[in-house]
């Protein structure tokens, strides 16, 4: 970028141009913008969760499928179903639901405008907007990133029928108050219309989401409507995806920088790294779009690539985070740049996670590792740990316990896994090391600490949530670990028990 420009734009602000579908034309020649005419786009998705991952990455891909000329009529709708999602509705329809998205490359940063969602539906208590927009024919595919703990599940991994929303939405007289509890009423308009059901595609980092997505669904319709489930049995499709690509959250500091360098004013930019991937069971009944055609991987073994990306890359971000939060980390790179850290990530994963990770065709565990090491390392992205650490009642179970308890089915004790659950106790106590408060990171953060205090002094307390730990409790040899490595960590601090950790696995 012209170093004149910039540094007049950092005199007069009032330089950069507001980002709208009116100003397009206008952006700096830095900045990429849609390569199609936005007003000939059709609706074909309605996504649920329109956040930072998703239009930094299926957003993107549709973008790109839209930049070579086909396929308008796969445009998104955005959605949401918290009260939160109207503020990000706001935002987005206030510049046309365009987003600029910056690819944080080390040799250069690359900003781009994506066009591909042409309208956000209201966020409504009870969610009519949304039921009938998914009532049309014209919506072929809902797509959904509404977090791990969106999906319903108890601490076994079976569907939780007693969550409040759950028992809410099974009576047909309530308005819904879950994302599955509105496509059910939308399915239910769509069978008495004679329209087919559209396509569930989830888009979160769950263990076979396609298969977990139905069951929630297929679980509450039996509750809510038995007929309408039968309806659904052999006509519902949900196919399993794995998406990839590390997006930090949008501060008012990104704000400003999106501002500064590209001389663009835009209310919710997303900024990730380089690079992306998407892999997607070829299972849509109602038609799709070409995605294969911009680097998405159709395939019959979504499952192993998305095993060996949950194991690797989401587990290895909680190997990383709770260490580097008790530390004192505040950003990942800054952590992989720690010995400490990045040597419990590497043992770990070698000796405790890539054992158990299925085949995957064309790519090698120990290359991957070395990868996602690398993208963690990467300075110019700004990934924080406390994101990392966000939401770890849901993550640690889908995450981390399924190692673990392959380890333990093995006849090995996970004994990095099982410092890591100590490391997790610990950090959930709401202190770091040096007694810096650790601000509430977690949907249940009220009812962690209190048991972070109750294990502070009774380990075993901590593995009696069965919403977490299922009934892993029961096994000696990991409860025996745990309540070793937290009493450590407790007398003596997290860095002594991790150097010895490390000494004794011979990387001292």
């Amino acid at each position: 970028m012209d170093e004149l420009i910039r540094n007049r734009r950092e005199e007069d602000p009032a330089m950069a141009v507001t980002l709208s579908e009116s100003t397009l034309a206008r952006l700096p020649a830095a900045v990429a913008r849609p390569g199609y005419d936005r007003a000939r786009l059709r609706p074909g998705i309605v996504h649920v969760g329109i956040g930072n991952f998703h239009r930094a990455h299926q957003a993107v891909y549709l973008d790109d499928l839209f930049a070579q000329g086909t396929d308008h009529d796969w445009a998104i709708i955005g959605a949401g179903v918290r009260p939160e999602d109207a503020a990000m509705r706001e935002r987005l329809l206030a510049q046309d639901g365009l987003s600029t998205v910056v690819e944080l490359a080390p040799e250069g940063h690359r900003a781009r405008v994506i066009g591909a969602m042409i309208d956000f539906l209201p966020v409504e208590e009870g969610h009519a907007p949304l039921i009938e927009r998914m009532s049309e024919p014209d919506i072929r595919i809902v797509s959904l990133t509404v977090t791990e703990g969106g999906y319903y599940l108890d601490g076994d991994g079976g569907f939780d029928a007693a969550h409040p929303h759950m028992r809410n939405d099974a009576d047909p007289a309530q308005p819904p108050k879950s994302v599955f509890g509105a496509m059910l009423a939308a399915l239910a308009a769509r069978r008495a219309a004679g329209v087919a059901p559209f396509t569930i595609m989830s888009c979160d980092n769950l263990p076979s989401n396609g298969h977990v997505t139905r069951a929630t669904l297929m679980s509450l319709a039996r509750l809510r409507d038995p007929k309408l489930a039968d309806w659904l049995a052999d006509r519902l499709a949900c196919p399993s995806s794995m998406v990839d690509r590390i997006t930090p959250a949008t501060t008012s500091a990104v704000r400003d920088r999106v501002e500064r360098d590209f001389g663009l004013r835009d209310a919710a930019p997303v900024i990730c790294e380089p690079f992306r991937q998407w892999v997607v069971e070829d299972d849509f009944p109602t038609g799709r779009p070409a995605l294969d055609t911009v680097g998405v991987t159709l395939t019959d073994q979504v499952e192993a690539f998305e095993a060996m990306k949950i194991r690797v890359l989401n587990g290895g971000h909680a190997i990383i985070a709770y260490p580097a939060a008790l530390i004192g980390h505040s950003l990942v790179s800054d952590a992989m740049a720690d010995p400490l850290v990045h040597r419990f990530l590497d043992r770990t994963e070698r000796n405790e996670v890539l054992p158990f990770v299925r085949e995957v065709p064309g790519t090698d565990p120990v290359d991957y590792l070395a990868l996602v090491a690398q993208r963690f390392s990467n300075p110019d992205v700004g990934d924080t740990i406390a994101r990392l650490c966000l939401d770890g009642s849901n993550r640690q179970p889908k995450f981390i316990l399924p190692s673990i308890q392959d380890n333990l089915r093995a006849g090995r004790v996970p004994e990095g896994l099982c410092l890591l659950s100590a490391l997790w106790s610990r950090y959930c106590h709401g202190t770091a090391e040096d007694g810096t408060p650790i601000p509430p990171n977690d949907p249940n953060w009220a009812a962690l600490t209190r048991r972070a205090e109750e294990a502070r002094h009774r380990p075993a307390a901590w593995l009696e949530m069965r919403e977490v730990y299922g009934n892993l409790a029961a096994s000696a040899a990991f409860a025996d670990r745990f309540d070793h490595y937290l009493r450590d960590i407790w007398a003596q601090g997290a860095t002594p028990v991790l150097q010895r950790f490390l000494h004794a696995d011979g990387q001292d």
